[in-house]
């Protein structure tokens, strides 16, 4: 990969959504110190004050809020004089349930977050990367993107859609200087597992459910303390290929992290489709435990 120099880093502002801690919090810090223009956001005002007292230039983006995603792209085409390198669309996520037990406003709600304002913020934004001929949208989607567990439909079926809205749009950007990148990681330490927890514990009813043993042993996993998952990995292995996407001047559509995302796509693509859901309910029983 060619080195991006400093001067050219210094001139390409990156904005991260999802900013509050995690994958988001560790990318900003990241990309600043690299030397990026980095405008990170979180949804809490509270998120927002904090994180510019350590030094990152912040704003307020509420992805379940057309107004507050059109006052954030005022706010930004003030900032930066419409010139935006770099979109890491981070923020986003997970409703645990079983298909049967979500309501259609709780899926709404997965996909308003997830699916919808991710959109509506990369659609704002693209014109400003015609104007310059250039830019970098990455997606940070899951290996459940391409591959799906028991009890994660409403997450599955956010991130499933979010990998064909993009792979569409790469084709769509064909030759015009404008990347769409996939990142698909696996089990990453963050504060996904107790945000999944508070969503559970709103979204679910449990106690008339088919499925409430079967929940009963989530709710333990979700509270356990220590990783959730082997192979899980510091927020820092996203951080990585982040770089590589913002910085190789043919940057792959699909950057995988952690070492389930790569095997699971090799599976995907050499076992047949009855072959593979025994892998994934054999998996899905073991957290279940």
């Amino acid at each position: 990969m060619l080195e991006m120099n400093q001067a050219d880093i210094s001139q390409r502002t990156i904005l991260i959504t999802g900013c509050s801690s995690g994958i988001g919090y560790c990318v900003a810090h990241g990309l600043k110190r690299r030397g990026y223009p980095v405008i990170a956001s979180a949804r809490k005002p509270d998120d927002v004050k904090r994180l510019a007292g350590e030094g990152l230039e912040c704003l307020r983006i509420d992805l379940d809020d057309p107004h507050s995603i059109d006052q954030a792209v005022r706010d930004l085409e003030n900032r930066t004089g419409r010139r935006i390198y770099g979109l890491f669309n981070n923020a986003g996520f997970g409703q645990p349930g079983a298909v049967e037990d979500l309501r259609r406003d709780v899926l709404r709600a997965q996909f308003e977050t997830n699916v919808f304002g991710t959109l509506e913020l990369t659609n704002q934004l693209l014109p400003w990367m015609r104007e310059a001929g250039e830019g970098r949208i990455i997606q940070n989607s899951s290996l459940l993107g391409f591959v799906s567990l028991a009890y994660r439909g409403a997450y599955n079926a956010s991130k499933y859609a979010l990998e064909g809205l993009y792979d569409t749009l790469r084709l769509e950007l064909a030759g015009t200087g404008i990347h769409a990148i996939l990142i698909e990681p696996g089990p990453i330490t963050s504060r996904f597992r107790a945000n999944a927890l508070a969503a559970y514990k709103r979204n679910i009813d449990i106690e008339t459910s088919v499925h409430r043993e079967t929940y009963r042993a989530t709710e333990a996993r979700l509270t356990r303390q220590g990783p959730s998952a082997p192979f899980t990995l510091p927020p820092e292995a996203v951080l990585d290929k982040v770089i590589k996407a913002l910085e190789n001047p043919v940057p792959r559509a699909r950057y995988y992290v952690t070492f389930p995302s790569y095997l699971f796509a090799v599976l995907k693509r050499c076992l047949s489709t009855r072959a593979l859901d025994r892998v994934m309910l054999g998996i899905s029983r073991r957290e279940g435990r």
